[in-house]
């Protein structure tokens, strides 16, 4: 592992993006969402994702330049068109409009087409809950999950989240996807050749493997079974349907270079409490907390992406695989 200061993690990441045609404002905002999933843990949704978006960006898989198209076609609701570009610039660029218009009509929905990678869908329900609004986010993928009983992958993983506004406290984040584990965390284990538990995936013919390069080529399963396969039809009817998004069977690879864009989708929910639960919602809240707290080893959801945030943000640093930095160097120089 090498180890480098978050400032210069961050500048070599825009770097590398900006050598394969991508804007620096659309790199800047990008870089920052996998900066902050790297420092709360979540190293498959961080640097790790750069040469690949890098590579999608160099032959125009993903519009490195796109400018997301933004309207609200009623009071409280928002389209955004993200233009084939970066999901990250399209949720930035549409959080202040939709944290308003929850504001002046007590709830709005966010809805985007034509996206791509959502990354951690816990950090922009996070932004919305830091404003002391009630968020909830779903996001679609290229198909990879099979429904329960089935065996041919016609969801994603399908993520959705929460964010909760406390008081005198960060945000409370819950950040489930539907599989039994993500697909970024397949590929990484394929790479380093690590073996998967069993339950997680079948190969390309349907049988269970625990070999993590055939569960990359074959099809993952949904936890709980068929809740998780009915929370990942949820999923795809609000992420894809709603915003008018292609389905997950539509989609191209969100890591090849090839094929088209993948014009996934993303929504969003924001409410503000203070509409329905006065000024005490927070103090509910905590009160709720407590009593889960209260129990004798149980911590909340997001407790240690948190307290690996801490640590990293006190250290300055970041810990990187030295593969991944030698290719990250390397992109800079292409």
């Amino acid at each position: 592992m090498g180890s480098i200061s978050l400032d210069d993690a961050r500048d070599l990441g825009q770097r590398a993006l900006m050598r394969h045609k991508v804007s620096p404002e659309n790199a800047a905002v990008t870089i920052d969402a996998l900066l902050r999933a790297e420092v709360q843990g979540i190293p498959s949704h961080g640097f790790s994702r750069v040469p690949y978006y890098a590579a999608q960006a160099a032959v125009g898989k993903i519009d490195g330049f796109a400018k997301p198209q933004i309207s609200r076609p009623r009071p409280g609701t928002i389209l955004t068109d993200a233009r084939c570009g970066f999901a990250f610039r399209a949720m930035a660029d549409s959080l202040p409009v939709a944290a308003l218009a929850a504001r002046e009509n007590g709830v709005a929905l966010l809805a985007i087409k034509n996206s791509h990678h959502a990354g951690v869908l816990g950090l922009p329900v996070a932004d919305f809950a830091e404003q002391g609004l009630l968020a909830m986010a779903f996001a679609n993928s290229p198909a990879a999950l099979a429904p329960y009983g089935g065996s041919k992958a016609t969801f994603g993983t399908n993520p959705m989240a929460m964010g909760c506004p406390r008081k005198n406290a960060p945000p409370l984040v819950i950040d489930i996807s539907m599989g039994v584990m993500a697909r970024g965390k397949i590929l990484q284990a394929a790479e380093k050749g690590e073996r998967l538990p069993e339950g997680v995936a079948v190969d390309a013919e349907g049988r269970p493997t625990c070999d993590a390069t055939k569960a990359f080529a074959g099809t993952l399963l949904p936890f709980g079974g068929p809740k998780g396969y009915a929370l990942a039809l949820m999923v795809e009817i609000m992420a894809a349907v709603l915003p008018g998004a292609a389905l997950a069977v539509e989609a191209s690879s969100l890591f090849a270079p090839e094929g088209p864009s993948p014009r996934i989708g993303q929504s969003f929910l924001i409410m503000d409490p203070v509409a329905t639960a006065g000024d005490g919602f927070t103090d509910r809240i905590d009160t709720l907390l407590r009593v889960i707290t209260g129990q004798e080893g149980v911590r909340l959801p997001g407790d240690r992406r948190l307290a690996l945030e801490a640590t990293a943000r006190a250290k300055q640093t970041l810990d990187l695989p030295d593969p991944l930095l030698e290719q990250l160097y390397g992109l800079c120089k292409e």
